[in-house]
């Protein structure tokens, strides 16, 4: 593995083998056998604001060895209208690694392709890996095994986290619903693409999406760069979200998980989230485990 930059991209002994690796991780943090990125300067060039996604980066470069630079686009050529190409040419020269939070998935594949140095997904407008793989390792740790389980998302089911699970309900053995109104389902191109094994539902009802679920999962109605449909998506969606009446649907157990920030009365109730937020803050914490797997399987190649 050279660069993670997307599910889809991924093979299913990509992603196993990210996950055990996560689990060693997690499990010998402070006392690290191996630190793969010892003298290794990586750069996080971010477009787009962050939290999570930051500060699980720049702890986890350090706790493998490495240094690491945080380039707000507006601070370096890019935010002038430099090409990406030109952008990553220099910066494969001085630097061991990118990690790129962006709008075009298409940056971050041309800046892998023209800097010759392993580059990270860390978000685009297309998909959101990371995140996904942090929380098929919750889902593992919670109900022992992601395999034969049903995840069920509910919202905004077009935006970059519900297509990363169809690309990763693609390449392992769990189903995956979609409840959504019509205007916020993916690309039937997309689900026919990702559908290979029967396993993904795209619904508008979202009942139909909840009932027997293992997993129920949200995310912001309003991403970022579109605060301008905020109040028409907030009317669309306003039945789409989890509550305590849905979650009386899903199988008992089942497990509330949001990938943050959540907007509480909005795509998620109070109640829900803080009776849940064991387990959502536990998700927000494996975001690390995760990604210094990923650090260490790419920093092999």
């Amino acid at each position: 593995m050279n660069n993670l930059l997307s599910i889809e991209a991924l093979s299913p002994e990509d992603m196993t083998q990210i996950l055990d690796f996560a689990v060693a991780m997690k499990a010998t943090r402070g006392n690290h056998d191996a630190h793969p990125l010892k003298n290794q300067c990586w750069a996080m060039i971010f477009s787009k604001s962050s939290t999570r996604t930051r500060v699980s980066f720049e702890v986890g470069i350090r706790e493998l060895g490495g240094s690491v630079l945080f380039l707000s686009a507006n601070e370096i050529q890019l935010g002038r209208g430099e090409p990406i190409k030109d952008t990553a040419r220099v910066m494969g020269r001085m630097l061991h690694g990118a990690v790129i939070r962006t709008f075009a998935q298409k940056d971050i594949e041309d800046f892998a392709l023209y800097s010759g140095i392993p580059t990270i997904n860390a978000l685009t407008d297309e998909e959101h890996p990371c995140q996904i793989l942090g929380d098929l390792l919750t889902v593992q740790e919670k109900l022992g095994t992601y395999e034969g389980k049903t995840v069920c998302f509910v919202g905004d089911g077009d935006c970059n986290v519900a297509r990363s699970w169809l690309w990763a309900a693609s390449k392992l053995n769990f189903n995956i619903r979609i409840g959504a109104p019509k205007g916020y389902q993916p690309d039937p191109a997309l689900i026919a693409a990702a559908n290979t094994k029967g396993n993904i539902l795209v619904t508008e009802d979202v009942q139909e999406a909840a009932t027997g679920a293992d997993v129920l999962y949200t995310d912001v109605w309003v991403s970022m760069g579109k605060e301008d449909e905020a109040e028409s998506r907030y009317q669309q969606l306003k039945d789409y979200r989890i509550d305590s009446e849905l979650i009386k649907l899903a199988a008992p157990g089942a497990l509330v998980m949001h990938c943050l920030p959540a907007y509480r009365e909005k795509e998620i109730t109070e109640e829900a989230f803080e009776a849940h937020a064991g387990t959502i803050f536990d998700q927000a914490e494996n975001r690390l485990h995760a990604q210094k797997a990923i650090l260490s399987l790419i920093s092999m190649r």
